[in-house]
């Protein structure tokens, strides 16, 4: 492995490692999302507990953490599989952040940012197909794994010399969504749309109790 491609794995897991969903809550004097709603600070959490404004940057942000580090070191001619290991070094540093005693999110924006660097034609095959699952079923979670399952074979298609990559990185994102699995086989995964109805009228303290007994989707 060559120094440059070492520091590209370094500065991902960092970059990866600054909590938008933390950081925005802050600035726009929101509860902390790891101790309010779900407790799982992400874009699905932030626009429970903040809106879709909040929401929405958190998202932007985390994408950006996945899209960047791949995209420079596809400039600097980083060999291919070191790419899948800096696109999943961005995604473990949003899993496990460093500067927010490692509990964050599950990685699924960070992920697609690093697959969009690929290119915009795949970038739109995989939101078409989370969003498509998500439209059909309710379930988020469920568009996040149907998105990874088939992201390799999207680009086996498109670029197919970034198979190798994205495969790895569908596999961390299928392993952190291994809850979600057993939650959709046993019918107890619970829809967006069944979320958005609830009443903001309910405490911290209920919403916290639902949301122990539900998947943290982001």
């Amino acid at each position: 492995m060559s120094g440059i491609a070492l520091g590209m794995i370094i500065f991902a897991y960092l970059l990866g490692s600054i909590s938008s969903a933390i950081l925005i809550c802050r600035l726009a004097g929101l509860p902390d999302p790891r101790h309010h709603g779900s407790g799982n600070p992400g874009a699905t959490n932030v626009l429970r507990i903040g809106g879709k404004l909040a929401a929405a940057g958190v998202l932007i942000c985390d994408v950006l953490k996945g899209m960047l580090p791949v995209w420079l070191a596809y400039l600097l001619q980083i060999p291919y599989f070191y790419l899948g290991i800096i696109a999943i070094a961005a995604c473990l540093g949003h899993i496990y952040p460093v500067f927010f005693h490692f509990k964050g999110g599950k990685g699924v924006a960070t992920a697609f940012g690093s697959i969009a660097a690929i290119g915009w034609d795949l970038t739109g095959l995989v939101a078409g197909t989370w969003l498509l699952t998500v439209l059909l079923s309710g379930y988020s979670s469920l568009g996040a794994i149907v998105s990874a399952l088939v992201a390799p074979f999207y680009v086996w298609w498109f670029k197919p010399e970034f198979t190798f990559p994205v495969a790895m990185l569908s596999c961390l994102v299928l392993i952190r969504h291994h809850d979600n699995i057993q939650r959709l086989w046993r019918g107890q995964e619970s829809r967006i749309w069944q979320k958005l109805k609830k009443k903001r009228a309910k405490t911290d303290k209920e919403i916290i109790q639902e949301a122990k007994e539900q998947e943290k989707e982001d």
